[in-house]
């Protein structure tokens, strides 16, 4: 089934454009070659030629991603990108998310293309040169080196990794987890507790992000992590006493954590609107499947539970899509999203998994197989549900922005 796109009559013609073009090349291009285009991936015996043939479509397809302006959407035009303003990225999103794998061939591949805006905004001309051009290229890959085994991934500040200043250095130490892209990386975005000792007083503190290059002295890769019983290339990698230079710190020293909320924020407007593609493509699936199954001496569709399926499943796309959109306005506005940001973070990869759930309830056997993506799309709900930070901190965070209000004397808003 292609994904159902039409124009949006709210929103700007830009961003009905945008739509429309990615729906396009999703339905016309991805959607009916997806067991080709990954075929390597499920079929580790495939013949030389049917990877080729792999490998020239996806080429074929990001030639035609470029020729309608739309690669690399999150980076500024004088990058290479489409630059699309934030609003126009995030209504992109759900439609690109739709398709497996849709995004890598639109230049969005993750940890790189964070880790592409963090350079834009913090970096400097010389790290621009040396790390964020060749990584647009193509020439290297990088991971983003934040959460650490011992310490709660929800609170940034509590992170133990240290980078002491010597001289024109940094020395790093420390122990993180779940590093992506580790096994890839030449270059890890390393948060660090910076000390600088120059002046002969230690002062300790705030969090700064430093490029570190892989293969630099004391940097051991210990295991890719297993993700649902599968190694996966989110690493272990303990710092021990890696020497980079001063130059290598990302923006100013204690910008790390304010840094990491900016890729952070908007990263969960992102994440919810990939989140709402998927939900749209599992719904779809499982619609398609209730009109074309018989059981039991009638389609699926004419039973009562499945029509309670499609009905549950039709309010928890509406109601995540329009919260989304709603926590996507404010931000953009510059209005406080806080409150948005950690009540969609809960719902909607709650909704996504309820969603997903019903699809593969539909599909039986063949839903948990690898022949659908529904089971990946479990999955990848489930793990949601703790990155970006786990549901109840969120859930704290929001009762202590509502309390603050009706202790100012005000009620809550919810026209706002």
């Amino acid at each position: 089934m292609l994904m159902n796109v039409h124009p949006i009559p709210t929103v700007s013609e830009r961003i009905n454009d945008v739509r429309a073009l990615t729906a396009q090349i999703v339905n016309k291009e991805i959607l009916p070659n997806e067991n080709l285009l990954w075929a390597k991936r499920a079929n580790a015996r495939l013949a030389p030629s049917d990877i080729e043939a792999s490998r020239k479509l996806r080429e074929h397809i990001k030639t035609v991603v470029k020729q309608t302006g739309l690669w690399a959407p999150h980076l500024p035009a004088e990058y290479g990108g489409a630059g699309l303003d934030f609003l126009e990225l995030a209504y992109m999103n759900e439609v690109l998310a739709y398709a497996i794998g849709a995004a890598s061939l639109f230049g969005v591949v993750a940890p790189n293309s964070g880790n592409q805006s963090l350079l834009v905004k913090y970096g400097t001309d010389a790290q621009k040169q040396k790390w964020l051009i060749p990584l647009i290229n193509g020439e290297l890959e990088s991971g983003f080196s934040m959460t650490e085994p011992d310490e709660p991934g929800s609170d940034p500040r509590s992170l133990k990794t240290t980078a002491r200043r010597d001289g024109e250095e940094w020395v790093i130490n420390g122990h993180k987890w779940f590093t992506s892209n580790g096994f890839k990386a030449d270059f890890f975005i390393v948060m660090c507790r910076t000390e600088d000792t120059q002046g002969g007083s230690e002062t300790s503190s705030r969090m700064t992000q430093i490029i570190v290059p892989s293969s630099a002295p004391g940097v051991n890769i210990v295991r890719g992590i297993t993700v649902w019983g599968v190694e996966s290339d989110h690493c272990e990698i303990i710092y021990d006493n890696v020497r980079v230079p001063i130059d290598n710190q990302l923006g100013s020293r204690g910008s790390g954590h304010l840094a990491a909320q900016d890729r952070l924020g908007a990263g969960r407007i992102y994440h919810c609107m990939n989140s709402i593609g998927q939900m749209w493509r599992a719904f779809d699936m499982m619609v398609e499947r209730a009109m074309a199954r018989e059981v039991h001496g009638g389609l699926l569709e004419t039973k009562q539970f499945i029509q309670g399926f499609i009905a549950d499943s039709y309010m928890d796309i509406q109601a995540a899509r329009l919260m989304t959109i709603h926590c996507a306005e404010k931000m953009a506005a510059n209005a406080d999203p806080r409150t948005d940001i950690s009540a969609i973070k809960v719902f909607v990869p709650a909704a996504y998994e309820r969603v997903v759930d019903r699809a593969i309830q539909v599909w039986g056997a063949a839903g948990v197989s690898g022949d659908l993506p529904l089971s990946a799309m479990y999955q990848g709900a489930r793990t949601l549900r703790i990155a970006d930070g786990p549901d109840e901190v969120h859930r704290i965070l929001i009762a202590k922005n509502v309390l603050s209000q009706y202790h100012r004397g005000t009620g809550w808003d919810f026209g706002t």
